[in-house]
């Protein structure tokens, strides 16, 4: 009996091990009917939001439109399973899809590549819980990047408005060529591509002055308005649908007016290892030369999916009151590019607008990822044919429509308000994203490197000077801040006339490393050759250790931590032959002048001590601390500071 009752916590806590990798075990068991009702209601709405999605991002990317559908359903399944959010959808996203066109060179074998090898770097960051690292990407960047892509994303898909042909993707060069043959403009893709915005543009704004249904309302009212919502969410699909049709009925008179989608392959894609290698005309491009090819890529690729899915999932879970685990994320994201792979994916992440959508259609579980794979799969196995009709310019429209709210104007008020130095990583990210997208990335993550750097290289300090100069970093000190430190005390302490004896008040001073204990000795030791001290003051006990240790604070007096309001320094008597005696005299003159006794600060020149006689002690309202040593060392005192209650 006691065996099984030590056996019992241990299968509780192997059990509980496996529900936090498998989180699926965590709801199924009270998995309920009306649960399944709602995530059917999501999973269907999602999924007629993704497929059209779908087939424009593939567009974005610069891949045939048949692997955004390839990449929209392996995501649901594997998140169902491993996701701690009941609202993240993953699949193709607009981010996404520009990284892979800058970075896979618009061919579905570097896509897939970059897809194998983004999903084992994500997984290997969740199995070592190497989240953190996204937290070195500042806002800043992130709102550049995004204002810059979606700037890019929707210029790219002007000239699928206008029916252009052969214009280049890189931006610049893509607004010069657009602007140039704008009189090459087809009238029926103009028209129908303005005419869908118009729609699209129409309905989100419808969707969000809906008012909320109460029961209270007759039922025709409640109908109603599940209709219009009905129909708003869905006016992707609805608008593609209604295209295909016109394109379809123009195709059956004879004329077409529009630029058509073209064929697309039909049927599920086939599950095969991603390709290692790529057959050209007259060579083979060997694997390393294809990682090669990729280059910035594969950092960039996995960090921004992570980023955007850990984020979403965050931002939802805070919204709707539960708790996500960032480092399962990563792993769930991690397998499903790595699994994606296999059936010629290109690289996924969290969609912020179909988890939105996911959320406002009530879903319960991740389940209902489940009904949106089954859709996608359905689509590939026998819609595909009727993708064919489905005009360049609605799925232009949708791109435009989906990306233009990630362009936030407010930033740069916001910024210029709250701190106009953040100003500078997001602008340095929002122009050169416009050159090539990783520079604009790297160059705001450098330039937000710098300026943290600049801030613990120069930390401020607070300068008060009462009889002493108190100096109080308001931050840790690490090896950049040493010369600032040192040049702050000759500046301000050994320079001026007098001299100065000076207070380092380490109060906020929760770590420094072996380089600044070195120059803080050094500190000392300049101090002592000119009969001046050096006192520090609040110094945390891992500190004053790690002085000890490296044998510089043998000398070193340490003051009380006690909090320093004012300074009154007290003259110590040159004919004080022994601290007793000094200290008794100390006392009468603390008691004569304030009433009571104060915290005293001890500092100066030297007092001998008397062989056998106590250490010396500083009286405080805490108690009586001893300091220095009985062995007879002399104690360097030439004024007592006096911290006056507050």
């Amino acid at each position: 009996m006691a065996e099984r009752d030590r056996e019992a916590p241990e299968r509780c806590c192997s059990y509980c091990t496996v529900q936090r990798r498998l989180p699926v075990l965590r709801w199924l068991p009270q998995y309920s009917l009306q649960w399944l009702q709602l995530d059917l209601i999501a999973g269907v709405t999602v999924g007629l939001t993704v497929v059209p999605q779908a087939l424009a991002y593939a567009e974005v990317a610069g891949l045939p439109v048949q692997y955004g559908l390839y990449s929209s359903f392996m995501g649901c399944f594997v998140y169902c399973l491993l996701g701690t959010s009941k609202d993240v959808t993953l699949g193709p996203t607009a981010i996404m899809s520009l990284l892979v066109s800058s970075y896979a060179f618009h061919d579905p074998a570097y896509a897939i590549l970059l897809t194998f090898l983004s999903g084992c770097i994500q997984l290997a960051m969740g199995l070592l819980h190497l989240g953190f690292l996204l937290d070195f990407v500042s806002c800043p960047v992130i709102k550049g990047f995004t204002s810059a892509a979606s700037v890019t994303i929707s210029f790219n898909q002007v000239k699928n408005i206008l029916g252009l042909h052969n214009i280049p993707r890189q931006f610049f060069l893509q607004v010069y060529h657009t602007f140039q043959r704008i009189g090459e403009t087809r009238v029926g893709d103009a028209l129908l591509g303005l005419v869908c915005l118009a729609v699209l543009v129409g309905l989100r704004a419808m969707k969000g002055h809906i008012p909320r249904v109460h029961r209270v309302e007759l039922l025709s009212v409640r109908i109603s308005r599940l209709i219009i919502w009905a129909t708003a969410t869905a006016r992707n699909a609805l608008v593609v649908l209604f295209a295909g049709l016109v394109a379809y009925s123009f195709q059956g008179m004879g004329s077409q007016p529009f630029t058509l989608t073209g064929a697309t392959p039909q049927g599920l894609p086939p599950f095969q290892l991603p390709p290692f290698s790529k057959a050209e005309a007259n060579s083979t491009v060997s694997f390393s030369e294809m990682v090669q090819d990729l280059g910035a890529g594969l950092a960039v690729v996995p960090l921004m999916g992570l980023m955007e899915t850990v984020a979403i999932a965050k931002a939802f879970a805070s919204q709707n009151n539960y708790r996500i685990d960032p480092n399962q994320e990563l792993l769930a994201m991690g397998l499903t590019n790595l699994l994606g792979s296999f059936v010629s994916s290109y690289p996924v992440t969290g969609s912020f607008g179909r988890t939105a959508v996911n959320a406002q259609t009530g879903v319960c579980t991740p389940a209902g990822g489940l009904i949106t794979g089954t859709l996608v799969l359905l689509s590939l196995a026998y819609l595909t044919s009727l993708f064919y009709y489905i005009p360049k310019a609605a799925l232009a429209a949708v791109i435009i429509c989906a990306v233009a709210p990630m362009f936030d104007a407010r930033i740069f008020r916001t910024l210029w308000r709250v701190k106009r130095l953040d100003l500078v990583p997001l602008c340095v990210t929002f122009l050169l994203c416009f050159w090539e997208v990783q520079y604009g990335i790297m160059a705001g993550m450098l330039v937000s490197g710098v300026l943290l750097l600049y801030t613990i290289a120069r930390p401020r300090i607070k300068l008060s000077e009462q009889g002493v100069l108190l100096m109080q970093p308001a931050s840790g000190l690490h090896f950049p801040a040493v010369e600032s430190l040192r040049d702050a005390m000759h500046r301000w302490a050994l320079a001026v006339s007098p001299p100065r004896c000076v207070i380092l008040d380490c109060t906020h001073v929760s770590s420094m490393d072996y380089t600044v204990v070195m120059g803080l000795a050094d500190l000392l030791q300049e101090f002592r050759k000119r009969g001046l001290t050096l006192t520090f003051f609040g110094l945390q006990r891992k500190l004053e250790n790690l002085g000890l240790h490296l044998q510089f604070t043998k000398n070193l007096k340490l003051v009380p931590n006690v909090r320093l309001t004012q300074l009154i320094s007290v003259p110590i008597s040159s004919d004080a032959k022994s601290w007793s005696s000094m200290h008794c005299g100390l006392a009468a003159q603390v008691k004569m002048e304030h009433g009571v006794l104060r915290p005293a600060v001890l500092m100066g020149c030297t007092c001998p001590l008397k062989k056998g006689e106590a250490a010396p002690t500083v009286a405080t309202e805490s108690g009586i601390h001893s300091y220095g040593s009985s062995r007879g060392e002399g104690l360097q005192l030439s004024s007592v500071l006096l911290l006056p209650r507050d």
